[in-house]
């Protein structure tokens, strides 16, 4: 069993904790002070140091520097009756194993926190092997993306109008940005728009542009995206949700490179490449009577059809990796991805695709030491409940917000995405925690 170093100032705490330990076979050595701890810390070195945060004159935060000065692979716990946020960031950023509120339950969740520590000690599991990587968001080496790839270069250098087809988060936009960087237009504009976010009545303003005057609040004339994006490319998102009253003009401008402000009584040239993305099946809605057939045709010069991520699972080891190091980065954490958690990603059936992959691997660098399967699975079931009630969850998800609005500098909205919740949710856990 491993040896503990165990640092308390309240005796009683102090032996209810050793004898807990020493019940489980754990060797401990007890220390009453922050200077005693240090001293025994210069002269031995201990896999594992469990320490309150709160003692003397120095803190807990103290005995974790010396720790991981004598062992960097030392894990140390940490343990506190008075949790503060800027507690908790030091601690992580000192590479804390486990920052623990005392309380009821404690020597149980000591305990647990003990034995997963002393078990990253001993184990033997592999890490995932580093594979190189490409510099764009865009991955995969399997044949349905190879065979997109062969298509983008071979589209991207004509003006052929492109509809990319396939469910949220396959990485619509990211091939449409490929096929502008490697068109003629590469310095010009590349503008996206999402057709859901604007008001049908709105779009019409938004993309062609409106004259002064043209309706009420139009104190100015009002230049649209296609204007703005002259000799670039606009990428028409969710072009599957305008109105078949929006599509006639839609279809006018593509067969007449021509533009007519709200209120202008003469059109404009523009020179413009249209590049659009739909998750619906476009071919239903022209059955349906939903879609205009003549617009539709115009659209599908070019149609490619995005997989989804449980369709290319041999990608994921590849976009797991490369989102990892991304948020290590961005992060400054060292967290490794493990070959038992890569094993998990890939059995899972990945509703939201790549988004929701990116997104999972973004939490887990934050609020995990190492990627393994535990964690992955850990991971997917929070975001799979993130729409219960905020009365069921336990209070060690307080400490996990508090983390990760250390992690994010504060920022609520980035916080809420890693999280997997809501923002308004997460606006409703901070007033019950009164943050």
């Amino acid at each position: 069993m491993e040896k503990i170093l165990l640092v308390e100032d309240d005796p009683a705490l102090q032996l209810t904790l050793q004898t807990g330990l020493e019940v489980e076979g754990y060797q401990v050595d007890a220390a009453s002070t922050t200077g005693e701890a240090l001293d025994r810390l210069t002269g031995d070195a201990y896999p594992i140091v469990i320490s309150d945060i709160y003692i003397d004159e120095r803190t807990g935060l103290d005995v974790l520097d010396a720790a991981k000065k004598t062992d960097p692979k030392c894990a140390v716990i940490l343990m506190t009756g008075l949790g503060k946020v800027e507690t908790v960031m030091a601690a992580t950023r000192s590479g804390a194993f486990d920052y623990i509120a005392k309380g009821d339950g404690l020597l149980g969740r000591i305990l647990d926190a003990v034995g997963r520590a002393a078990a990253s000690r001993t184990d033997t599991e592999k890490e995932a092997e580093e594979k190189e990587l490409p510099e764009t968001d865009l991955i995969g080496v399997t044949t349905p993306m190879i065979e997109i790839y062969k298509k983008v270069v071979r589209v991207a250098p004509t003006d052929a109008t492109v509809v990319i087809e396939g469910e949220t988060g396959t990485g619509k936009e990211l091939v449409a940005r490929m096929i502008h960087r490697l068109s003629l237009r590469e310095k010009q504009p590349f503008v996206p728009v999402d057709c859901t976010s604007i008001a049908p009545s709105l779009l019409e303003s938004e993309l062609f542009g409106a004259v002064r005057g043209a309706y009420t609040g139009a104190d100015r004339d009002r230049m649209g995206v296609f204007e703005a994006a002259n000799k670039g490319t606009v990428f028409l998102d969710e072009i599957g949700e305008i109105e078949r009253n929006f599509q006639a003009s839609l279809l006018r401008f593509l067969q007449e490179h021509e533009i007519r402000p709200v209120g202008a009584s003469r059109s404009k040239e523009v020179d413009v490449r249209i590049i659009a993305a739909t998750n619906r099946d476009l071919q239903r809605q022209v059955d349906d009577g939903k879609f205009r057939e003549d617009l539709w045709y115009r659209l599908n010069t070019v149609r490619i059809a995005m997989p989804p991520l449980r369709e290319r699972r041999d990608d994921i080891p590849l976009l797991a990796r490369f989102y990892v190091n991304k948020y290590n980065g961005r992060y400054n954490h060292e967290v490794k991805l493990m070959d038992s958690g890569v094993r998990s990603l890939q059995d899972y059936t990945w509703p939201g695709n790549v988004r929701q992959l990116q997104h999972v691997i973004e939490r887990l660098t934050i609020l995990a030491d190492r990627i393994d399967s535990e964690a992955v699975l850990d991971a997917l079931t929070a975001m799979e409940s993130r729409d219960k009630p905020v009365e069921t969850l336990a209070d060690a998800e307080e400490d996990q917000i508090r983390r990760v609005l250390a992690a994010t500098g504060g920022n609520k909205s980035k916080a809420a995405q890693i999280l997997g919740i809501e923002r308004k949710t997460l606006y409703r856990k901070l007033e019950r925690m009164k943050l």
